[in-house]
């Protein structure tokens, strides 16, 4: 068991994801039957399947892929590889995802999917066999217009190219548009890679001119420190900030006076963990979340901002950068105490945002330079913020509740007008 899956006790995400939805129902006074419809996922795809190790023996491997609302279009979400994945946990996934498409207006759903797996322990033939088997299994649902899958904890672009593959092989024809998040080569997206970070740091500028925080002397502390943490922390050092600390799932590093995040990167490919950077004191994943910072981006895995710890956050904004990183008891907390949050649903959507561009660009075959999907990235993040601060600002409610009432009224009015079938 890893430290953040450790950290995160008997928490279970979808009692979590239920009751951040109920407070935004009680405060739009939903219909009581759209209510009940929004509270559940359409559809739950378990599977049990079988994949040939190196050794010879075969092992199976249970795997899940969840369709929370379609009423906007597709279902999109990305797909997890951990051993600690469990369909609550994906459940509550898929329901986030439709939330954050909502909220920054893409015409989709909330999908999500997991196997129950330590990649860590595959090789990468057995790896691919996982995936191509999976993706066999899953093949049923998903589809361009259908579930378009993406890359998550523990997958990347090779992973959605083995899957693009599956697919199109079981179709007969190439079928790019199937997941976003694949290699250039194979129709991926020009900036999909850093579009998660890039929108995290897109919202953190916006929040700090609301503030009137100057961020060439803000402090930072990043929880995580794969894809979207290790590009967050470097992308805010180019704001002017300076990185105090970060962690992986091996722990954290702290340095009051100021990371080279280059070197950290360097070191993390080097040694497989940032621990033991020169110059840093080692510290916990659950001390990262409190040292003396500005802005706290939480990148890791859900739960981790808990009553236990939220009143011991110093920072002035916490920018979730993973999903579900708080819980509803500490966003109490952190709103009583004066901190700044930016929800993930809006924080984290720039991963999903290029992810449509890329599905766009694949439907249409045409292809846009890094420049141009930056450009509408930032336009998209902008205004979402915007609208949801003056939401907050118009109800007096913290920016998660104003997330998920914009984001709820609008899947609500979808669903609503499309009425029930048969």
């Amino acid at each position: 068991m890893t430290t953040e899956r450790a950290t995160r006790g008997t928490i279970n995400p979808w009692e979590v994801a239920q009751q951040q939805f109920d407070l935004a129902a009680d405060r739009l006074n939903l219909d009581a039957g759209l209510r009940r419809v929004l509270r559940e996922p359409r559809r739950e795809l378990i599977v049990h399947f079988p994949v040939k190790m190196d050794d010879g023996s075969v092992q199976v491997f249970t795997g899940y892929r969840v369709q929370h609302n379609l009423g906007r279009g597709p279902a999109k979400g990305g797909i997890r590889y951990h051993q600690g994945v469990t369909l609550d946990e994906v459940k509550a996934l898929a329901m986030w995802m439709t939330w954050k498409c909502a909220v920054v207006g893409i015409p989709y759903g909330g999908g999500k999917g997991g196997v129950i797996v330590d990649p860590k322990q595959l090789s990468q033939r057995e790896l691919e066999g996982l995936t191509r088997r999976y993706a066999t299994e899953i093949s049923i649902i998903i589809g361009p217009e259908r579930d378009i899958p993406a890359p998550d904890v523990n997958t990347n672009s090779q992973t959605m190219a083995w899957i693009m593959d599956t697919y199109s092989m079981h179709v007969g024809y190439t079928v790019p548009g199937v997941v976003t998040g694949k290699p250039i080569a194979l129709g991926g997206s020009e900036g999909r890679n850093e579009a998660t970070a890039r929108g995290t740091v897109y919202c953190i500028v916006e929040a700090a001119r609301h503030l009137n925080l100057d961020l060439s002397k803000a402090t930072v502390a990043v929880q995580g420190f794969g894809n979207a943490g290790s590009i967050a922390a470097r992308l805010i050092g180019e704001e002017g900030s300076t990185v105090v600390a970060v962690s992986d799932s091996t722990g954290g590093i702290h340095d009051p006076s100021g990371l080279d995040i280059a070197k950290v990167v360097a070191w993390k490919a080097e040694h497989g963990t940032v621990q033991g950077f020169p110059g840093a004191t080692d510290v916990s994943n659950a001390t990262v979340l409190e040292v003396d910072c500005d802005i706290l981006i939480p990148a890791a895995l859900e739960n981790q901002i808990t009553e236990r710890n939220a009143g011991k956050i110093k920072a002035k904004i916490v920018a979730e950068a993973a999903n579900g990183p708080t819980t509803p008891e500490a966003d109490a907390i952190l709103f009583a105490n004066g901190v700044f949050q930016i929800p993930d649903i809006l924080c984290n959507a720039g991963g999903v945002t290029v992810s449509y561009f890329e599905w766009v660009q694949d439907l249409n075959r045409d292809f846009w330079d890094e420049a141009e999907v930056n450009s509408k990235l930032k336009g998209i993040m902008v205004k979402a913020f915007k609208d949801c601060l003056a939401m907050s600002l118009r109800e007096n409610v913290n920016m998660r509740t104003a997330a998920y009432l914009l984001a709820v009224q609008r899947v609500a009015d979808a669903t609503a007008m499309r009425g029930l079938y048969p």
